[in-house]
């Protein structure tokens, strides 16, 4: 499975998929550069005029319902019709859906708009749209874990998609497979936007691998954390230097050292 997860990574800077993009303000320009970082080509296109037509030529279309606005909603709406008429692949992450009512209507008309491929989420996030009880401070979780395994094998099953939740171990499940995955580093929390950027990370990999969500999934959350836990070691506690140099390591990672560093505990 390693080794299949390598090969995507590889991939994605083989085949430089077309990433459209559609992300909250507070993130845009660091989803972007960690996207071009991974090997993928970015785009940030958001006028629900353009984004119909621009989401069916691209490999991917990854949205993020932090900071939505009215406009912004037309225009995901928009895009993710677009990208199932042309079949392309969308990764949604549910930004603070478990403590504003308004982001679950939203996630229900972009699902019954199109196809979703993948959601992406914290803990308490992807708890809550598993209706299961969760605990989050804005967009934040204070989710323990418990019982995440279950969640997200609950919802993938539900809504035939993907789902994968971020936490101090990661959980990736499909409609018959888990997975588990143990890099990473506190640090991650000390920055602005690491979840945003790990889900443009994610949609490269699924663009670059669209018939393998589940894999590619695995290898984009892999991947960042990898990064994550190779930056830290030259930054020490300092999140400025951590986030500059997480985009050198990530820039820098190759297949290989997804094989051997990658903490994952497969189950199916």
């Amino acid at each position: 499975m390693l080794r299949k997860c390598a090969e995507i990574w590889d991939k994605v800077r083989l085949k430089t998929p077309l990433v459209h993009c559609m992300t909250n303000y507070v993130t845009i320009n660091d989803v972007a550069n960690i996207i071009l970082a991974s090997g993928a080509s970015p785009a940030m296109v958001d006028n629900p005029k353009e984004v119909g037509h621009f989401a069916r030529i691209s490999s991917a279309l990854y949205l993020n319902l932090g900071t939505l606005t009215d406009e912004k909603e037309l225009a995901m709406l928009e895009a993710v019709k677009g990208a199932s008429f042309t079949g392309v692949p969308v990764i949604v992450d549910p930004v603070a859906c478990g403590v504003i009512p308004r982001k679950m209507e939203i996630l229900k008309r972009l699902i019954a708009n199109g196809k979703v491929t993948c959601i992406k989420g914290n803990s308490a996030e992807i708890k809550s749209l598993a209706g299961v009880q969760s605990q989050a401070r804005g967009v934040d979780s204070l989710d323990q874990g418990e019982g995440l395994d279950q969640a997200c094998q609950t919802l993938a099953e539900k809504k035939q998609m993907v789902v994968a939740a971020t936490g101090a171990v990661d959980v990736v499940a499909d409609y018959q497979r888990l997975a588990f995955l143990r890099n990473g580093t506190s640090l991650f929390g000390s920055i602005t936007g690491a979840g945003c950027m790990v889900g443009g990370v994610v949609a490269a990999c699924i663009g670059g691998a669209p018939l393998e969500p589940w894999l590619a999934t695995i290898t984009g959350l892999t991947a960042f954390n990898i990064a994550g836990e190779q930056a830290v070691k030259v930054s020490g506690e300092n999140p400025g230097s951590f986030r500059t140099i997480l985009f050198d390591k990530l820039y820098h990672l190759r297949g290989e050292d997804i094989i051997k560093e990658a903490q994952v505990d497969w189950r199916s």
